[in-house]
C-alpha cells in the first residue's frame, strides 16, 4: 500500500474519534447538561466497573490460548518501557520548564477506539476485518490491563509523594510567614522524581543503594492494592484464565460451549465501552476549555515528549526487538506495540488529580491540548507505523 493510502486509512478512525468526542463535549456544556459533572461520574463508574472489565475479559478469553500466550511475552516489557522512557523524558521537561509542584507527577484508552476502526475500514492493511478486530482487541485489552497496574502503582505513588511534599512545603511557608512575616524558602528539589528521594537536610550522607531501598520501602508501604487490582485488571485475569486453561475454555468459549451465553453476555457489555469512553473523553475536556494558569512551555514540553521523542524511541525499541527476533511476525501485534508510544496521556491522570484534590484544572488543560494535538500526531504516527510493519 502507498503512503497516501495508509494516511487515508489512519485518518478516518481519528476523525471518527474527534466527531464522537465533540458530541461528548457538546453534551457536557452547561446549557445542554446531558453529561454534566454528576452524570459523568455515574457513567464513568459504569465504564470502570462494568464495560471495561467485560471488554477486556471477553476479548482475552476469546483469543488467548495456552499455545499463543507465550508469543505475547514482549507486551508487558514494551508497556514497562513506555513508562520508563516516558519518565526519563518527563524528568528532562520538568527540569527545563519548572512547572508548579502540583502539576508533577501513563497509556490511555485510545487504542480501544483506533484499532477496531482501522480493522473495519475498507483497505485496512491488516486483512480480514473480523480476524483483525478479534486479535487487535485482545492485544489492546492485554495492554490496557498491564498499563492499569503500572499506572496505579508507579504513577499514582509519584503523584501522591509529589503533591504531599508540595502541600507540606506550602503549609510550612504559610506558618513561617505568620510567625516572622517573612517567608524564607530554601532551594529544594521540586520535581516528582527528586521528591521521591529522602530529605537529607538533617541526615548524614548515605549510600545510593540504601536510598533506593528506603524509597522502595516507602512506596511499597503505601501501595493501594484496591486501585492496583482495578476491575479492568480483574477482568483481564479472569479472561486470561478462561482462555489459557483448556477445560474452562471448552466450557465457556465457542458456540458449542455449555456456558457460552456467559461469555457472549460479557462481550455484548464490552461493545458499549468504546462509544461510551469516547463520549466521556469529550465531556471531560470541557474543563480544559475554561483555561487556567498552566505554563505554556510545560504544555509544549509535554506535547513534544508525547508526540515526538517518545514515538521515536518506541520505533527504536520495537524495531530492535523485531530485528532480534523477540517479537513474532504479526503486523497487527507489531503495530499495537508501536502505537503504545504515540498515545496522549491516560485520562486516569485527571482522576488521580481529583482524588488528591490538587492540579485538576491544570490537568484538564494539558489533556485538552494533548488530545487536540493527537488528531494530527496519532494519524501521522499510525501511518508511519503501518508502513513499517506491513
Amino acid at each position: 500500500m502507498g503512503f497516501i493510502q495508509l494516511l487515508y486509512v489512519a485518518s478516518l478512525p481519528v476523525i471518527k474519534v474527534l466527531l464522537i468526542t465533540a458530541l461528548g463535549l457538546f453534551l457536557a456544556i452547561d446549557y445542554i447538561d446531558v453529561l454534566g459533572a454528576d452524570a459523568r461520574n455515574k457513567v464513568n463508574n459504569l465504564v470502570f466497573y462494568v464495560f471495561n472489565p467485560s471488554m477486556v475479559g471477553s476479548n482475552l478469553a476469546e483469543t488467548l490460548t495456552s499455545e499463543n500466550v507465550l508469543s505475547l511475552w514482549f507486551m508487558p516489557v514494551n508497556v514497562l518501557a513506555t513508562f520508563i522512557l516516558g519518565s526519563a523524558l518527563a524528568w528532562i521537561v520538568i527540569k527545563i520548564t519548572r512547572p508548579p509542584k502540583h502539576l508533577e507527577g501513563n497509556l490511555g484508552n485510545l487504542p480501544i477506539i483506533i484499532i477496531p476502526a482501522i480493522c473495519k475500514e475498507k483497505g485496512s492493511p491488516f486483512g480480514d476485518p473480523k480476524i483483525c478486530h478479534k486479535y487487535g482487541m485482545a492485544y489492546v485489552s492485554l495492554s490496557m490491563a498491564i498499563g492499569a497496574v503500572l499506572l496505579w502503582t508507579y504513577v499514582y505513588n509519584i503523584m501522591r509523594v509529589s503533591i504531599s511534599r508540595a502541600k507540606l512545603m506550602t503549609s510550612r511557608v504559610i506558618s513561617e510567614s505568620q510567625q516572622n512575616n517573612i517567608a524564607v524558602v530554601k532551594d529544594t528539589p521540586n520535581d516528582a522524581y527528586t521528591l521521591l528521594l529522602p530529605n537529607t537536610e538533617y541526615e548524614e550522607k548515605v549510600w545510593f543503594s540504601d536510598k533506593i531501598k528506603c524509597n522502595l520501602w516507602k512506596i511499597s508501604r503505601n501501595l493501594n492494592f484496591k486501585t492496583i487490582f482495578a476491575p479492568s485488571t480483574i477482568g483481564a485475569i479472569i479472561g486470561f484464565c478462561i482462555g489459557v486453561i483448556n477445560p474452562i475454555r471448552k466450557l465457556m468459549v465457542g458456540n458449542d460451549a455449555p456456558l457460552h451465553v456467559v461469555e457472549d453476555s460479557a462481550s455484548m457489555l464490552g461493545e458499549a465501552a468504546i462509544p461510551t469512553v469516547t463520549l466521556i473523553l469529550g465531556a471531560n475536556l470541557l474543563k480544559g476549555l475554561k483555561g487556567t494558569s498552566t505554563p505554556v512551555w510545560s504544555i509544549v514540553g509535554i506535547i513534544a515528549v508525547r508526540y515526538i521523542f517518545l514515538p521515536i524511541l518506541g520505533v527504536i525499541v520495537v524495531q530492535g526487538a523485531i530485528k532480534l527476533g523477540l517479537v513474532h511476525a504479526d503486523p497487527l501485534y507489531q503495530f499495537v506495540l508501536l502505537l503504545q508510544y504515540a498515545l496522549p496521556p491516560a485520562m486516569n491522570i485527571g482522576t488521580m488529580a481529583q482524588l488528591f484534590g490538587s492540579g485538576e484544572s491544570e490537568c484538564s488543560v494539558i489533556m485538552l491540548w494533548s488530545y487536540a494535538m493527537a488528531s494530527i500526531a496519532v494519524t501521522l504516527w499510525s501511518t508511519l507505523f503501518m508502513w513499517l510493519v506491513i
